[in-house]
């Protein structure tokens, strides 16, 4: 399993609550996989964290890529649903964690 982590503060001026429907609108897209959106509660989160963390699974990369190829087009409606979440969004950032061990890593038990 491949778990893209996505974070992000809102914009000062940003309304919360719009700024999550137009996120959970956008990755509609996905929805086939399995999604997380959480925000930090006020006071519990290291500096480095941003306040909104979103989290999309695939099965694997060729998956992944396969997602986003569709909601990175230019065309609408993925290209206005994309804007309206930018433009309440800032200090974002990704990584890619996989889950461990994998199936093509064996464990030290596996190998005696």
């Amino acid at each position: 399993m491949d778990i893209c982590h996505i974070w992000c503060n809102l914009k000062p001026g940003a309304s919360d609550l719009e700024s999550i429907e137009n996120m959970k609108r956008h990755f509609e897209r996905l929805r086939r996989h399995a999604c997380r959106l959480n925000r930090s509660k006020p006071g519990f989160r290291p500096q480095q964290l941003h306040e909104l963390h979103n989290t999309l699974e695939f099965q694997d990369l060729s998956q992944l890529k396969a997602k986003f190829d569709t909601v990175s087009t230019t065309t609408n409606p993925i290209e206005s649903s994309r804007n309206a979440v930018s433009s309440n969004v800032k200090d974002v950032f990704f990584a890619l964690t996989r889950d461990f061990p994998g199936p093509g890593r064996i464990s030290v038990r596996e190998k005696c």
